[in-house]
């Protein structure tokens, strides 16, 4: 099956999943881990969950916390409200968790230095919240894993190296090992870890394996995987190496392999990429399956299964890496590496249906499969799982999945690193809100901002800045579920991709063309300018470029043009926050006549923020008013503002630049944040796009800003009929 040919498969079970009135994974509940930090400690401070666990009644949350130096508990008693069971301390950096009833074992690295690794095992009783034991590892502990029947413990030794030193380039000694620590009623017994040498096995720096990931299953059995090494272990539980064998490679074709461009372009391949496997996870006692995260020389953008001779039962190939562009979260600026970074796979049976979870740490998505016949997983649902997933725990007893989302972005100020808590219900999925799955071509979008609607339904919308090289307009199908992109029309000037765009707004010009706004921003060489783009995507020269005037540039700021509507001959512009020239929490919309050529402006009163700013998104007419969004900069708990308003059309009449702009009055029409938090996720920021129906149905996108430092999360959806409210 030719990799075009497995993705359409996949995209197929995706609708249908959609369609259907069947099971599916909904997210209900996100949890930033920042509410774990006692009132009156500094909540400023990174936090992170990586791996995470459940207690075996399935009512508290386990995970590692490694900037704060601990483990984080969380109380999901009611999955849909978790609530906060504070921060351990374990005087070290965790690493893995695992839990066994009420007692977390988690390894703790405390080395000095890469050639110096150290680390310990450590029980905590949850109920007391005190430790218990700790042994001595005698290296640096990574991933480790509990035994089903409460036997031992397994813990991956990596003793990592040093990127810094010579490339990255192992061998880097000390090597790392396996240690299998017995539990005797439950406690740990020290004197009966066993080491487990990895020396010798594999083809890539044998001197050094570097163990990654563990997992046991009901045979006793640990499967480890050396990364690094680019091989996969098998050791029964008397710590003998049962089987042992490279994760090999794969040819690679249709993906994008050039980093930094601002285009997605998925025309290229890469040879002989090797696996180089992070975690991998025991689907049944003969079989496992690996997600092919890469190191410093492979990567193969997918996963695995095995079975545990080392025969290659299945392969995603780039099937899992298409779905996800089609969904518009492939992270461009990752695409001469690992591309969507397959790093994390867990499995669990829900009902009668064995699934196996793929976690695509840069995409941020988890991928769900049917894993009834493990030689062909089909692919059902893709689920937004946070920024920068780590880990996962599936509770199938309480039909629950959580993922661990350890990217905290307080530095830029953007969200917060959480918990994101998904139950399997008896609903349709409700995530993705837009794909481009059934398009002739793999279309790869995102960054989308402004927004139109035509008189026969359809939807166009288009890309920012973050695509500077492939400035894009997409036609969307809105009846659809979710919303398609059936087709994508490329800007273009003297037959070349149009460069130096900002395209943040678009409107229809009446003809079958559109104009479209571009915020500038001088210290990029972008200019603050309307083009008008022919139906073929083309921009003509001169006569297709409008600038503005002196009067607008001798007080612009680089927060330009976020929309642009077309009212009989004019265009009206929303500028998105103030210039040099306005009062305060005022801003221009700006007024641009195409037959008399004269520019003018009416000032729109905004809200003034309660954190960070507060600025206009888009601008469209309807009836007889225009349609603003009005949005402050804040995600998650910290939003305030994400509003639809609308102004009276009669009000729009723009007066001579440089003297007293009159103000216009608003009126409210919807408060989104409701809307923004009905999936269980939490507020996305950048509320960009409007579309208004001829029927009066709006329509509203969020940005999400390329999946660079951002969930990558595209909300879609109606706001009902704007003119009647309903």
């Amino acid at each position: 099956m030719t990799a075009r040919l497995m993705c359409l498969t996949s995209a197929l079970a995706l609708t249908a999943g959609s369609a259907l009135a069947e099971m599916n994974f909904n997210r209900i509940a996100t949890f930033p881990v920042v509410q774990n930090i006692d009132e009156g400690q500094d909540n400023s401070r990174e936090t992170s969950p990586e791996i995470i666990a459940a207690t075996a009644d399935g009512m508290t949350l386990v995970y590692t916390d490694s900037p704060l130096g601990g483990i984080g508990l969380i109380d999901i008693t009611d999955p849909a409200n978790p609530a906060p069971l504070g921060n351990l301390d374990l005087g070290g950096e965790p690493t893995s968790v695992a839990v066994i009833g009420q007692t977390a074992f988690v390894g703790v690295n405390t080395s000095e230095s890469y050639t110096a690794p150290s680390g310990k095992l450590v029980s905590i009783d949850l109920t007391s919240k005190s430790q218990i034991a700790a042994c001595d590892l005698g290296g640096q502990p990574d991933s480790i894993a509990a035994a089903p029947d409460g036997s031992f413990i397994s813990v991956a030794i990596e003793n990592e190296r040093d990127e810094d030193l010579n490339d990255g380039i192992i061998p880097q000694l000390p090597a790392g090992n396996l240690a299998m620590v017995p539990l005797t009623d439950g406690d740990l017994d020290c004197a009966g870890m066993k080491l487990v040498d990895l020396t010798g096995l594999a083809e890539v720096a044998s001197t050094d394996p570097e163990p990654e990931f563990v997992d046991i299953n009901a045979l006793g059995e640990t499967v480890i995987t050396l990364q690094e090494n680019n091989h996969i272990a098998v050791v029964g539980k008397d710590g003998t190496v049962i089987s042992h064998f490279s994760a090999g490679a794969v040819d690679l074709t249709g993906i994008d392999a050039t980093d930094e461009r601002g285009a997605l372009i998925f025309t290229e391949s890469q040879q002989g990429r090797l696996r180089e496997p992070d975690a991998v996870k025991w689907i049944d006692d003969q079989h496992f399956a690996t997600a092919n995260e890469g190191d410093y020389q492979g990567g193969s953008r997918g996963w695995t299964i095995f079975a545990k001779d080392g025969t290659v039962v299945y392969d995603s190939g780039t099937s899992f890496e298409h779905a996800i562009i089609e969904i518009g979260h492939y992270p461009d600026k990752r695409s001469d590496s690992k591309g969507v970074e397959p790093e994390s796979v867990t499995a669990a049976t829900f009902g009668d249906t064995p699934m196996i979870f793929v976690g695509a740490e840069r995409a941020s998505i988890v991928g769900v499969y049917d894993a009834t016949d493990p030689t062909n997983p089909v692919l059902k649902q893709l689920l937004p799982s946070g920024v920068g997933p780590e880990g996962y725990v599936a509770i199938p007893e309480r039909g629950l999945l959580v993922s661990a989302n350890e990217k905290d972005l307080i530095e830029d100020k953007g969200p917060r690193a959480h918990v994101s808590i998904f139950e399997y219900q008896n609903a349709p999925a409700n995530y993705p809100h837009l794909t481009s799955a059934g398009a002739n071509e793999l279309i790869g979008w995102g960054a989308l901002s402004g927004l139109v609607a035509d008189q026969d339904g359809m939807i166009y919308a288009v890309n920012d800045s973050f695509y500077g090289f492939q400035p894009s307009i997409f036609k969307i199908d809105p009846s659809q579920s979710p919303a398609r992109i059936v087709d994508v029309i490329r800007i273009t000037r003297n037959g070349m991709p149009a460069q130096k765009l900002d395209l943040e707004g678009i409107t229809l010009d009446g003809k079958g063309g559109f104009y479209v706004a571009s915020e500038g921003r001088t210290d990029r060489v972008i200019l603050h300018a309307i083009y008008h783009v022919q139906a073929d995507g083309s921009i003509k020269a001169k006569k297709g470029e409008i600038g503005l005037p002196p009067e607008l540039m001798a007080v612009e700021k680089r927060f330009g043009f976020e929309g642009i509507t077309k009212v009989g001959d004019t265009l009206w512009m929303a500028v998105q926050r103030e210039w040099k020239d306005d009062p305060a929490h005022h801003v221009k919309l700006v007024a641009y006549n195409l037959e008399t050529q004269e520019w003018g402006a009416v000032h729109y009163p905004k809200a003034a923020p309660d954190t960070g700013w507060v600025g206009l998104s888009e601008i469209v007419t309807h009836g007889e008013h225009v349609y603003v969004i009005e949005r402050d900069n804040q995600h998650d708990h910290r939003a305030v503002t994400k509003k639809v308003y609308r102004i009276p059309l009669t009000e729009m009449v723009p007066a001579p630049l440089g003297g007293t702009l009159p103000v216009v009055s608003k009126e409210l029409v919807r408060d989104l944040i409701p809307d923004l938090t009905s999936t269980g996720g939490y507020v996305l920021d950048k509320v960009e796009g409007l579309a208004i129906l001829p029927s009066g149905q709006g329509w509203i996108i969020t940005d999400n800003d390329g999946v660079d430092d951002a969930s990558g999360e595209t909300m879609f959806f109606t706001i009902g009929n704007v003119s009647t409210g309903s």
